[in-house]
C-alpha cells in the first residue's frame, strides 16, 4: 500500500489500495485542482527519481530555512527553531530523505511540529516519525488531516505555549484553525512572527495581506481582519517570515496594522475614489 502525495499541494495521505479520484485539499475553494488534472506521487518515487534536494539555510540566529529543489507542490518553506533546549520545525514540505534527516540531527534533532494550517501538513507524519516529534494542529482544522497518526496532538483553544516564550495563536482567516507562531525570544529578543500564509508578505515588503483563498483571489472579510490585527497587536514581534521566505525585518508590527487598515478600507471603498 503506498502514500500518495498529491503533486499540486504536496499533501500526503494514508495508506490507500489505489490514488484518490481527487486530492481533497485542492478540490477545495480555497486551493485547486491543477489544469493538467490530478497527479499523484509516492516519498519513495521522489526519493528513487533522484533530483530532489532540500537545502536548509540560517537566516539569523537560532532560525534556518528549509527548501525543496527543485521547487515542489506549493513550493512553502519550513522553518526550523531553536531556543535554548528546544528545536521546533514550523509548517513542513513533502520532501524529506536520509540527507535531510542527518542534517537537521546534526543541529540537534526536532523536538516538536506545529503547523500554521492544512495546505502545509504535507508529509509531516514523515518528519514526525523520522524524529520522534509531536505534531500541534488547532483542532478547527481536524478535518483536514488526510494522513491520521498518533503523533498529532489536537490544541484547543486561542493560544498554546509550546515552551517558554514559544507561542502558538490560533487567528483565523485563511482557515478557521489559521495559526501563527510568535517566537518572543527571537531576533535577538525582539521577537519574530511566523504565519504561514495566515498573514502573507506582498511584493511590497513593508506590506501584507490576509486571504480567504490566494490562488483564487478570494478576499477575507473586513470585520475577520480587523479581529486578526487586534490580536496580533498583542503579541511580541519586530521581524516576521512568511511561507515563501518573504521577510519584514522591521517594524514588522506596525507593517501589519497599517496593512490591515489599507485592506479595510478597500473593502469598504473608502480607500480609492473610483
Amino acid at each position: 500500500m503506498d502514500r500518495y502525495i498529491c503533486k499540486t499541494c504536496g499533501v500526503q495521505y494514508e495508506n490507500s489500495f489505489g490514488k484518490q479520484k481527487e486530492c481533497i485539499i485542492c478540490g477545495e475553494e480555497r486551493q485547486f485542482i491543477s489544469s493538467n488534472g490530478q497527479n499523484w506521487t509516492t516519498l519513495e518515487s521522489m526519493i528513487k527519481e533522484g533530483k530532489y534536494k532540500n537545502t536548509i539555510n540560517i537566516e539569523h540566529e537560532g532560525l534556518y530555512s528549509i527548501n525543496t529543489s527543485p521547487s515542489f507542490g506549493i513550493g512553502q518553506t519550513a522553518y526550523y527553531i531553536q531556543d535554548k533546549d528546544f528545536n521546533l520545525l514550523w509548517d513542513c514540505i513533502s520532501y524529506i530523505d536520509e540527507q535531510t534527516i542527518k542534517e537537521i540531527k546534526d543541529l540537534g534533532g526536532i523536538d516538536a511540529i506545529a503547523l500554521s494550517h492544512p495546505h502545509y501538513y504535507s508529509s509531516q507524519v514523515e518528519w514526525a516519525e523520522a524524529f520522534n516529534a509531536p505534531i500541534y494542529i488547532h483542532e478547527d482544522d481536524k478535518e483536514w488531516v488526510m494522513r491520521p497518526s498518533e503523533r498529532i496532538v489536537f490544541w484547543s483553544g486561542e493560544s498554546l505555549e509550546l515552551k517558554e516564550g514559544i507561542i502558538l495563536h490560533r487567528i483565523g482567516g485563511h482557515f478557521k484553525g489559521g495559526t501563527v507562531l510568535e517566537w518572543k525570544n527571537g531576533d535577538n529578543q525582539s521577537g519574530v512572527l511566523m504565519t504561514g500564509d495566515i498573514i502573507r508578505v506582498v511584493a511590497d515588503r513593508s506590506w501584507v495581506s490576509f486571504m480567504y483563498s490566494y490562488p483564487n483571489f478570494i478576499p477575507l472579510p473586513a470585520a475577520t481582519v480587523e479581529r486578526i490585527s487586534i490580536r496580533i497587536k498583542e503579541l511580541k514581534f519586530a521581524r516576521l517570515y512568511d511561507a515563501f521566505h518573504r521577510v519584514i525585518k522591521e517594524e514588522a508590527k506596525q507593517s501589519v496594522q497599517k496593512s490591515a487598515t489599507r485592506y479595510m478600507e478597500a473593502l469598504k471603498g473608502t480607500l480609492f475614489n473610483t
